[in-house]
Order: C-alpha cells, then sequence, then structure tokens
C-alpha cells in the first residue's frame, strides 16, 4: 500500500523505469574520424540506414522553439527537405509555432533513430520560404490534410467536437471544388544550422559524439569531437 505522500508509488515508478533495457539491438557503427566535410552528406547516410532497418517514421523529428514566455516548447513534425541550405518544415504562421518562430526564429531539431541508438540534433536560426515556395509544399499535401490547413485553427480550445466535424467538412468541400486553393498562412521553413550534432550509442556508456560548428552560414564546418 502506498504511504501518503506517495512515495512508495513514486519509487516503484522509479524502479520500472530504471528496469527497462535501452540500446538492446545490434548498434551501428560510427568512427568519428570517418566523418565527411559536409554534414548533410552523413545525415542523409544515418537517414537512409534508418529507413532500410525499418525504423518507423524515420524522418519524424522533435522541432523545439522559444515560447512568448521565454520556455522551450516542442513538437513531432515531418522534415520536409534537407540540403546545403538547411532543414525544412513546415505549418501555418498562426499556429503557436508560428508565432513563435515570428517572434524568435530560432529552433533546434532531434532525430532519435533507436534501432542504431543513433541522435542528430541541430540548431540554428529560422527562415521563411516564398509565398510561391509555400503554396508548392501545401499542394502537394493530401486534400485533407489541406483542409485541415485552412481551417486555421489549431491549438485553440476545442468545445464542441460536431462544430469542429462540420468545419472540416465545409473545408473539405471547398478544396474539392477550388483543388488550387492555399491558404495564404502556410509556410515552409528552414533551419539554417550553425551546430549538428551526431551522436552514436554506445553499451558501455562511451557514446560517440560529433559536433560540427560554423560562425555563420558562409564558413567551413569545423568537426569536433565531443566527450560523452
Amino acid at each position: 500500500m502506498a504511504g501518503n505522500d506517495g512515495t512508495d508509488e513514486a519509487s516503484s515508478v522509479r524502479e520500472w523505469l530504471r528496469g527497462l533495457e535501452v540500446f538492446v539491438g545490434p548498434l551501428a557503427e560510427f568512427d568519428p574520424a570517418d566523418a565527411p566535410a559536409e554534414p548533410v552528406d552523413l545525415f542523409l547516410g544515418w537517414l537512409r540506414e534508418a529507413v532500410a532497418a525499418g525504423v518507423p517514421d524515420a524522418h519524424a523529428m522533435t522541432v523545439s522553439t522559444v515560447g512568448a514566455d521565454g520556455g522551450p516548447d516542442a513538437r513531432v513534425l515531418i522534415l520536409k527537405n534537407v540540403d546545403t541550405g538547411g532543414w525544412q518544415f513546415a505549418a501555418h504562421a498562426n499556429s503557436p509555432k508560428g508565432r513563435q518562430l515570428a517572434d524568435r526564429p530560432l529552433a533546434s531539431l532531434t532525430f532519435y533513430w533507436p534501432l542504431q541508438g543513433r541522435q542528430v540534433r541541430v540548431r540554428g536560426t529560422v527562415e521563411t520560404a516564398s509565398p510561391e515556395h509555400s503554396a508548392a509544399d501545401l499542394l502537394a499535401r493530401s486534400p485533407s490534410a489541406r483542409a485541415e490547413v485552412l481551417l486555421g485553427r489549431q491549438s485553440n480550445h476545442l468545445d464542441d467536437p460536431e462544430e469542429r466535424d462540420r468545419a472540416f467538412r465545409a473545408a473539405l468541400a471547398r478544396m474539392e471544388s477550388e483543388p488550387s486553393l492555399v491558404s495564404p498562412e502556410w509556410t515552409l521553413y528552414t533551419v539554417v544550422p550553425a551546430e549538428i550534432e551526431f551522436w552514436q550509442a554506445d553499451k558501455d556508456r562511451v557514446h560517440k559524439r560529433l559536433r560540427y560548428e560554423r560562425p555563420d552560414r558562409h564558413s567551413s564546418w569545423e568537426r569536433h569531437p565531443l566527450w560523452p
């Protein structure tokens, strides 16, 4: 029986969490000395290996931004593209993340591929794409996804699910009658990285870490191995 202060239950949860295994499978190999000069090349290699190994949603990432109160905020989004210019994702400009990025155009991205025991962390400034490129990204989405964007009420309090369903049906009907319709608030964002860290797990906790750093986007990348 748990104590009145919940200490017994907390202890039980703590022991349960400590008993869960991590880094169970055969982990991937990584030698920082062999890393390419461009971090995008290493990232795409790791992503392809994760996809080939069957990692679910390997292109999903945690996008962290700075809230109006100065605190962190995070959510999982899908990577749209990556090249030497940066890592791309899309969002509604009036969503919480869109407003946060308008106020403080900074973000970090975190990828985690547990089957390989790998993480990639990207930190940098955020730039918005042109309306034409943002519209093209939206038009490539399914009609239902575009209808959801048209609602423009993401993260607002939902008082009546039936109202939501009616609004969604109306938006979907509008999408079907106007196939080229796009929401002008839909925005394609690019994280222009200042730092990119590659993290390879080790069963003995001697994790291998490599950070790419550059003072500005026009400089060459520097590679720095890190302590575990």
